[in-house]
């Protein structure tokens, strides 16, 4: 049985921290309970970027969401700024610029759609095998 999904996508309905949207994200994933703790890592790993960067460069986090198909784990994020995401270019040793190309590495698909009200990113990781086959409605806020 999968969480029930949300019909109210209203930013206060969205998870307002990066801790949140993990914690979202682990009692998704429990349901689906991939074995390999590596899909469970990549997932939050990719969670927790995708939230801190709308966060702290797009505005805030609009909307969340969980799902899953044939083989696949999609997380999507929606932010309140209309502008892409883009690689940043500084030395290793300046903080941040790690996360975009984090997301872009461990995603086997990345899609970004624009509008005027802000952007949504959907990344979508590869399931193990055993959790390939439960999937149905998701998980949106």
């Amino acid at each position: 049985m999968h969480p029930s999904p949300r019909k109210d996508r209203s930013p206060h309905r969205a998870p307002w921290t990066a801790d949140r949207a993990r914690e979202l994200t682990r009692a998704y994933l429990s349901v689906i309970a991939p074995s390999d703790q590596d899909t469970v890592n990549a997932a939050l790993l990719v969670v927790s970027e995708l939230v801190t960067n709308a966060l702290r460069h797009a505005g805030g986090v609009t909307g969340f969401g969980l799902r899953t198909g044939p083989g696949t784990l999609t997380v999507t994020v929606s932010d309140a700024s209309p502008d892409p995401p883009r690689r940043r270019c500084t030395p290793v040793w300046e903080p941040g610029g790690f996360g975009w190309p984090l997301v872009l590495d461990l995603a086997s698909d990345v899609r970004v759609r624009t509008g005027p009200k802000g952007k949504t990113i959907e990344a979508t990781l590869k399931l193990p095998v055993e959790a390939a086959d439960v999937f149905g409605e998701g998980l949106s806020m």
